[in-house]
């Protein structure tokens, strides 16, 4: 005799497959199921404060190494950009900083001059490599492609202040020194060496910044 085993109950979830324009609806149990963004909740419950973020226009601390801030308005920041496919961000770039090479893993990133003059550019990927490259002023938009390194530096004579928006509520974001030299634990002194086709102690240099 086969006893019936019960089974939790599941409930229903938000999740963005492929794209974040495309919405799909799953029911699954909650503690095995991962999603871009959060679990929808009862919209008799949606709070003005679910949809407004005030910090956008506060400046930032650039008293880092790289000299740059990057403040998100995502779906953490903001609830009620869950499932909409969309964010902002604020990059506070200081006399001379760079916002290092990263990519945004999903989403594409368009991004607005707001004071001051950047150097900006992103890489395609492999075979071609290309490097496209645009020095900005304020006012000028730029596009960043989903999945693609990309950079801004500042080469103005003052701090800059730049707004991306980004065509996912939780776009993700890898920067490429931080993720390679600064992992945890360490990728292998050998790995880096014969991909970077330098020295142990040019890796060994490397890592110790991060």
């Amino acid at each position: 005799m086969h006893r019936q085993v019960k089974r939790p109950k599941p409930r229903l979830l938000c999740s963005i497959v492929m794209t974040p324009k495309l919405l799909v609806y799953i029911s699954y149990n909650l503690e095995i199921i991962f999603v871009n963004g959060k679990f929808c909740t009862d919209p008799k419950l949606d709070k003005a404060n679910d949809f407004f973020f005030p910090d956008l226009c506060n400046t930032a601390n650039t008293s880092n190494p790289v000299g740059s801030v990057v403040t998100p308005a995502n779906v953490v920041q903001i609830p009620g950009l869950n499932i909409i496919g969309i964010s902002l961000v604020r990059i506070d770039h200081a006399l001379n900083s760079l916002n290092p090479p990263h990519i945004h893993s999903r989403a594409v990133e368009a991004l607005t001059v707001l004071d001051d003059t950047l150097y900006v550019g992103f890489s395609t990927s492999n075979t071609g490599n290309r490097l496209f490259t645009k020095v900005l002023n304020k006012g000028d938009v730029f596009l960043f492609s989903e999945g693609l390194i990309h950079f801004q530096l500042n080469v103005g004579k003052t701090k800059a202040v730049t707004i991306a928006a980004l065509s996912s509520q939780n776009p993700g974001v890898i920067t490429i020194a931080d993720a390679v030299f600064g992992s945890n634990p360490p990728i292998s002194r050998d790995v880096l060496t014969k991909a970077f086709q330098v020295d142990k102690n040019v890796i060994d240099h490397l890592q110790a910044q991060f």
